[in-house]
């Protein structure tokens, strides 16, 4: 499939049936996080199929070490330099080598004993030890939106080149790739990503701006990290999913909507040309996408739904009145450049100083908005150093915004 500029999409090739015979050697990008443990989880039902032989984490250290000695993997990195020598005192005498720093992040995804990368962490920090991963032709089960949010374009050229091959993990990803197994692009009509309209779906406005931390972490449906929560109240995650699947299916902004459907169970869906819809369905458990994506696009026995327990499916308009965020996703496509970027690094600054206590829930949406308004990103095919100057200037930026509401609260 050819997107908009002429490269390939990340969907082009629905992998043949896994070798079932050979144990892929796994390596967690953000193994401590909510995503990176129910990776593991997986592993340990597949224990004669999938072993974990990289383990990376930020700065949890402790949790790190215990991963380490259950799992017994080849190579442990912990992101934060400073936890180095701590975590080397925690597993000494197991034969576990032990390295930190973002190039070490970097260069354990290229290693030997890597045939699955599961990218796993959240945020900009997942970009780098992606594309080592691509350049060095390793398979990546794709949970890290920002990736493609920021740098879609840059990603889809490093894929050009290389053998590796994409499968998203992310539910709603997962869910339209599923449903696009078998079927010719050309008869696709529309995709329909499905939100669960975040904890504040039936709050009027009046209540969203009184809305707390533990408000905005209370969803409804699914068990994840902080951040990902905060950008699920917001919209914002919905903003960076249309953009992501864009640069996953190679479909156009006019190709890609959103509907709230809060029972989460239908996971997204893809209309054809002809009007007929097909969904994938099924409980909110994100190991179910994890292990779609481990298995290569393969299918493996567990539980099924029980529909008499599932209740009325019911399906409605977003509100961008209400969560304007939501309008991000046609906005950085339409502009490109770095202006995803931008929108990436001024969500991540401003979750950060709502979830601290520094600004108000209401607050997230404008700090993105000033960051558009102000900072230049009108670069034709950013670079590698392009995203990287760009992510840092407009962190350093919105912190100073953070800042200015901080002196008149």
């Amino acid at each position: 499939m050819q997107d908009g500029t002429g490269s390939r999409s990340i969907l082009i090739f629905f992998m043949e049936k896994a070798n079932c015979d050979k144990i892929k050697n796994i390596a967690v990008l953000g193994s401590t996080g909510s995503i990176g443990r129910q990776t593991l989880d997986v592993c340990a039902e597949y224990p004669d199929r999938l072993r974990p032989s990289v383990l990376v984490a930020g700065r949890k250290v402790d949790d790190l070490a215990r991963q380490a000695l259950q799992w017994r993997p080849e190579t442990v990195v912990i992101a934060d330099t400073t936890m180095e020598q701590r975590l080397a005192a925690m597993l000494s005498g197991t034969g576990i080598e032990v390295r930190s720093g973002d190039e070490a992040v970097r260069e354990a995804m290229t290693l030997p004993c890597v045939d699955t990368v599961v990218t796993a962490t959240v945020g900009y920090s997942g970009l780098a030890p992606t594309l080592a991963a691509i350049d060095a032709g390793k398979d990546v089960a794709l949970a890290n939106k920002e990736t493609l949010v920021v740098a879609g374009e840059l990603v889809n050229s490093r894929l050009a080149v290389s053998r590796s091959q994409v499968i998203p993990v992310d539910s709603e990803h997962s869910a339209i790739y599923q449903c696009l197994v078998g079927e010719d692009p050309v008869t696709v009509n529309k995709l329909i990503i499905t939100a669960s309209g975040g904890p504040f779906r039936t709050w009027s406005r009046e209540k969203i701006e009184q809305a707390t931390v533990a408000d905005a972490l209370h969803h409804p449906n699914w068990s994840m990290g902080a951040k990902i929560t905060i950008d699920s109240a917001t919209m914002v995650n919905k903003a960076f999913e249309i953009i992501e699947a864009r640069w996953l299916f190679g479909m156009g902004a006019e190709k890609i909507r959103a509907v709230v459907h809060p029972q989460s169970i239908v996971h997204s869906m893809v209309e054809f040309v002809d009007g007929s819809i097909k969904a994938q369905i099924g409980a909110p458990d994100m190991r179910g996408p994890i292990r779609y994506a481990l298995a290569d696009a393969t299918r493996q026995p567990v539980s099924s739904l029980d529909f008499s327990m599932a209740g009325t499916l019911t399906f409605e308009q977003p509100d961008t009145d209400r969560f304007p965020a939501l309008n991000l996703g046609y906005l950085a496509l339409e502009r490109g450049g770095l202006i995803p970027c931008v929108i990436n690094a001024a969500n991540e600054i401003a979750v950060a100083a709502f979830l601290a206590g520094k600004i108000r829930f209401v607050d997230i949406y404008p700090l993105i908005m000033k960051a558009v308004d102000t900072i230049e990103a009108s670069v034709s095919h950013p670079s590698l150093e392009d995203y990287v100057e760009c992510n840092a200037y407009t962190r350093r930026r919105v912190s100073e915004y953070v800042d200015e509401i901080m002196a008149i609260s």
